[in-house]
């Protein structure tokens, strides 16, 4: 099928283009009927009828494409009995003509249905198998609000290279979020490489860099044990972040990542720059990674970590969306609502034709006395305003 039936299929279409698809083999049969009927009988809609039961095919089950395909027949003998032209040559030509087609379209239609069986199941094994390596995170997790969000670029793509984890240990809520350079079933290993990595060293690790470290010794180990990521080609980008226990800080080890953004309770947004800039996990130069810089996060706060799906996602002029412009003096409920007014924010930005994955994660400490809901401020860009 083509880019605008995957899209009709994969998205659902709008009710319009629906309606527009349902009707249209039918409305090619009468056309044919119409077309047959007010010309000489020099010109014949034999075209227009095989044209039906094809275009029919695939978008419509089994039994509605046969009863298409024996609409068009039926219409086309009825014209030729109207006229009292059924026998002759001619005429069985062309009803042989729209019984072959209606057939071939009935094997295509066949094709697609066991295509569409197939990447259902594909889909299916994909999803399961990436939900396995990154499962949806608990809404609370050391007394602290956490939501996470994968948006893949392409509707029917599940397999990406975009990671995030959280785990709650005695060292406080332990987070990191990345990115995998590569596409596919070896950005995947290297996302189940680095969970694993992350979800033993958050445990054992003392310090924050002692994770990071343990994730650049596993990527490497992998990288010599079956050459699966090649040094300098298959790389990371990762962000590391640690919640103390009772603390109002927040530590982060940034390495070669966008910055996180800490969204403050009167709406105001701060970028967490590191100050010693550290190269991406993976990349066997044999390098530390870079020092934690610490930060407060007071009450009332919400950390948003993203990748360069959101930072680097265009519009049709190729301006690039500014996730802190867009987020600056708004405010959320709680870091689910965040993220749902983010990922439509950016998808309206795009106009839908994001080039790349998205992972969002978003970490937000409760004031004391805060309503569990807060005023939401929509970041729904219309025409060229905000609006409120």
């Amino acid at each position: 099928m083509g880019k605008w039936a995957r899209r009709w299929r994969g998205h659902g279409g709008d009710a319009g283009s629906r309606r527009f698809v349902r009707v249209l083999p039918v409305t090619m049969i009468v056309v044919g009927v119409v077309f047959d009927l007010l010309t000489p009988a020099a010109f014949t809609a034999v075209p227009i009828f095989a044209a039906a039961p094809l275009i029919a095919a695939p978008f419509f089950g089994t039994w509605s494409t046969i009863r298409i395909g024996a609409a068009a027949l039926i219409a086309v003998a009825a014209i030729r009995v109207g006229t009292g032209a059924l026998a002759g040559a001619v005429p069985f030509i062309e009803m042989l003509t729209v019984l072959t087609v209606a057939v071939q379209a009935l094997v295509i239609n066949r094709v697609v249905l066991r295509g569409n069986e197939r990447l259902a199941s594909a889909r299916m094994i994909a999803e399961t198998a990436m939900r396995a390596v990154l499962p949806v995170p608990p809404e609370r997790i050391g007394g602290l609000q956490l939501a996470a969000r994968y948006e893949a670029a392409q509707a029917d793509e599940f397999v990406g290279g975009d990671l995030y984890a959280a785990a709650d240990t005695p060292y406080g809520v332990r987070l990191v979020l990345g990115d995998v350079r590569g596409k596919g079933l070896e950005a995947v290993g290297a996302v189940a490489v680095v969970i694993g990595a992350f979800r033993e060293a958050a445990e054992q690790e003392e310090s924050l860099e002692g994770v990071a470290q343990r994730l650049e010794h596993a990527l490497a180990r992998e990288s010599t044990r079956d050459g699966r990521l090649d040094a300098l080609e298959e790389f990371v980008t990762a962000v590391l972040a640690e919640i103390p226990p009772g603390a109002r800080t927040v530590r982060m080890v940034n390495c070669g990542h966008p910055d996180p953004l800490l969204l403050y309770g009167d709406g105001a947004v701060e970028a967490l720059t590191p100050s010693e800039p550290a190269l991406p996990l993976g990349m066997g130069l044999g390098v530390r990674a870079g020092r934690a810089d610490e930060w407060g996060m007071p009450p009332g706060g919400t950390l948003l970590f993203y990748t360069d799906g959101l930072s680097e996602a265009r519009d049709a002029d190729g301006v690039f969306y500014d996730p802190a412009e867009r987020l600056r003096g708004r405010l959320f409920p709680g870091p689910e609502e965040l993220l749902s007014a983010l990922a439509d924010d950016v998808r309206l930005h795009t106009g839908g034709e994001s080039t790349d994955d998205m992972a969002l994660l978003a970490v937000a400490r409760q004031a004391k006395g805060q309503p569990d809901r807060r005023r939401t401020v929509k970041i729904v860009k219309r025409d060229t305003t905000l609006s409120d």
